[in-house]
């Protein structure tokens, strides 16, 4: 048990970083909402919905300290709703019910926008998101998602568990060791071991890039897809002797791509940054909420 807990650790500062406390933010007019399931910005005029979900180990407020997105929303009009929701690499069937009920209910008591809601996550919350978004289009639900956005998420869950042990065999860095270790235990848990089948992994994930997988995103034909990743070969070969092909951001291009081919549309966007991830406590990580220029995602939300 205490080595489980240690390897806990080690990915909740993986994702989080060591992050400053969050400092007293004035959401211009807005009314601040925080219950154990969520936190709420809530605009004065209300013309649109985000909904965030946070990385595995993270929370609402780690959302909002590291994503600084709540002023510029506001300003346009735009709540902020915040998930608590974490620990989740993919969704249940009947924990999307359950997402779905949740989120109905609290729109309905906050008297929040149904008409202009987008939806995003980061790391693992973008699995969520992308998932629950499926959900809601697919099952006609009352909240109808316009777009959805993921930033440097683990979409492809087959590759997570083939990085994961490649990472081991690598037995390079400490941190990608207990992490990896986590990874491929928890997988082998929850889907048994790839080499048994893959028919578990494609259940569940959002993308399976060995058999070009999308079964479970088919429902967002219609919406604008945003993907944003930094795909940092330097940074990730020095810290865990990373490639490409072991990266979030190759399974994310693969899928761009892929959706792009499928929906024969213009909504789907990959937005590679450079330079851009960087922790609120100032430590350099592409994988990190900052990638994301905030003015122009609500620019995007706008239009």
């Amino acid at each position: 048990m205490q080595k489980y807990i240690i390897i806990l650790i080690l990915i909740v500062m993986s994702c989080k970083g060591h992050s400053k406390k969050n400092n007293q933010t004035d959401y211009l007019k807005s009314e601040i909402i925080k219950t154990s399931e969520y936190q709420l910005i809530k605009a004065e005029k209300q013309k649109g919905l985000l909904i965030l979900f946070p990385c595995f180990p993270c929370d609402a407020e780690n959302t909002l300290t590291e994503f600084k997105i709540a002023d510029i929303s506001v300003a346009n009009n735009f709540s902020v709703l915040a998930m608590n929701l974490n620990q989740r690499l993919y969704l249940k069937p009947e924990e999307k019910q359950e997402l779905s009920n949740q989120l109905t209910k609290i729109i309905n008591e906050q008297q929040l926008n149904k008409n202009n809601i987008y939806i995003g996550g980061f790391s693992s919350g973008g699995n969520v998101s992308l998932l629950i978004s499926d959900y809601l289009v697919k099952n006609k639900s009352l909240v109808k998602p316009k777009g959805v956005f993921i930033v440097d998420s683990p979409i492809d869950l087959l590759a997570l568990y083939q990085t994961a042990e490649k990472n081991l065999e690598l037995n390079y860095s400490e941190r990608a060791i207990q992490e990896s270790k986590w990874i491929k235990h928890m997988l082998d848990n929850e889907f048994g071991n790839p080499q048994n089948g893959i028919s578990n992994y494609e259940k569940n994930a959002p993308f399976t890039f060995k058999t070009q997988n999308i079964n479970n995103l088919k429902g967002l034909k219609k919406l604008k897809i945003r993907f944003y990743t930094e795909p940092d070969l330097k940074w990730w070969n020095n810290h865990a002797k990373n490639s490409y092909e072991d990266l979030n951001a190759f399974y994310i291009q693969k899928l761009s791509e892929q959706l792009k081919t499928t929906f024969g549309n213009k909504n789907i966007q990959l937005i590679k940054t450079k330079n851009k991830g960087y922790r609120a406590n100032g430590e350099r990580h592409p994988h990190s909420w900052s990638i994301v220029n905030e003015k122009d995602l609500v620019n995007w939300m706008l239009e």
